[in-house]
């Protein structure tokens, strides 16, 4: 799968398993799909142990009537109400006319903004199958160019579910919805008080919210649970038991807990909030200045002696095509210098034969 507009590179089809196979119908059009999940987790995997000795917990499954082991094959599935139980088979589950239901029929195709994120759910990357991928593509640009998203519903691990369709990077996203009696009612008497905000209150925060308006760059952020905890089980496999973790990750206070108590009012809480944000940058500032400060001395100090040397060598060259005029012969200032006064000496003895004539 290519990379993705965030810069992410998506997981390869040959190493995704495909959780479900079908079609997508709307109206008469049939396009043949495989569905693999979206997402993996990257949490760090434990199991559980006996603190005294480090034993293996292991679970089994025992019947409370018999007290024997049960493998997992023997077990059904059963509901009780009323204090009466009845049993469920999986036969009795495969039996359900929507347990057979291999297509992700469209219903509605509605304005994207209509959808709240509340209610979606696990993602699935679907894949074009069939001799021609014409019928996945005309899906594909029928969203992309009416800026609708598809409402769908599907069966999927013997469950009607509800869903969407969307674009992204080219690829269909078939994405889980919660149905609407699955919404909670929230109503927090809090969201219902009559305290004023004033001008000041709501520029500073506007001010605030500038100060951190960004685009989101996802592969920015990390997990730093996770990566602390690596590092914890890294340390461990080295040192042992022995391991001293306020030696691993160092002792730091909180400093935000010391400010906070300070804090007396919301104006107060802004202020702080955009002089540290407003000191961040300053100091980001100065160091990528004095980074192009430099290099632009360095660029200078290069270009002034460059200057220099050209300055030099345009000198030498004058010096030698000054002498080059000078003398153009080869021959010594001197004979030229005789050369000039011949024309003078006949001039003299020109005007001495006049007078005597």
């Amino acid at each position: 799968m290519q990379s993705s507009r965030h810069g992410r590179k998506g997981p390869k089809l040959a190493v995704m398993r495909a959780v479900w196979s079908g079609s997508i119908t709307f109206g008469l059009v049939n396009v043949p799909v495989k569905a693999y999940s979206a997402t993996r987790g990257h949490d760090v995997s434990f199991h559980q142990v006996h603190d005294a000795d480090g034993g293996r917990i292991r679970y089994q499954r025992r019947c409370e009537v018999c007290g024997k082991k049960i493998d997992y094959d023997d077990i059904d599935k059963a509901y009780t109400e009323d204090e009466q139980t009845v049993i469920i088979t999986d036969e009795d589950l495969d039996a359900l006319p929507e347990a057979q239901n291999d297509e992700i029929e469209v219903v509605q195709f509605v304005p994207s903004e209509q959808i709240d994120p509340v209610t979606l759910g696990k993602s699935y990357f679907l894949e074009p199958q069939g001799k021609s991928p014409k019928s996945y593509l005309l899906l594909q640009q029928a969203l992309e160019d009416t800026d609708r998203t598809a409402v769908v519903t599907f069966a999927l691990r013997q469950k009607t579910r509800l869903g969407v369709l969307r674009v992204q990077d080219k690829v269909l996203v078939l994405q889980t919805m919660r149905w609407a009696d699955e919404i909670r009612d929230v109503d927090f008497p809090a969201t219902r008080s009559r305290t004023k905000i004033n001008t000041k209150e709501k520029k500073l925060a506007s001010a605030l919210v500038d100060q951190f308006a960004s685009d989101f760059t996802p592969e920015e952020f990390e997990d730093t649970y996770q990566v602390e905890l690596r590092k914890l089980i890294d340390a461990k496999l080295e040192q042992g038991e022995s391991l001293d973790t306020a030696a691993t990750f160092g002792e730091t206070e909180d400093e935000s807990e010391g400010e906070d108590a300070e804090v007396i009012d919301l104006m107060q809480a802004l202020k702080s909030s955009l002089d540290r944000k407003r000191g961040d940058r300053k100091s980001s500032g100065k160091s990528t200045r004095q980074k192009s400060s430099g290099n632009t001395s360095s660029s200078s100090s290069r270009s002034k002696s460059s200057k220099s040397s050209k300055s030099s060598k345009t000198s030498k060259s004058a010096k030698k095509d000054d002498s080059s005029k000078s003398s153009p012969s080869g021959k010594s200032d001197s004979s030229q210098k005789k050369k000039s006064q011949k024309p003078a000496k006949a001039e003299k003895s020109t005007s001495k034969r006049r007078k005597s004539a």
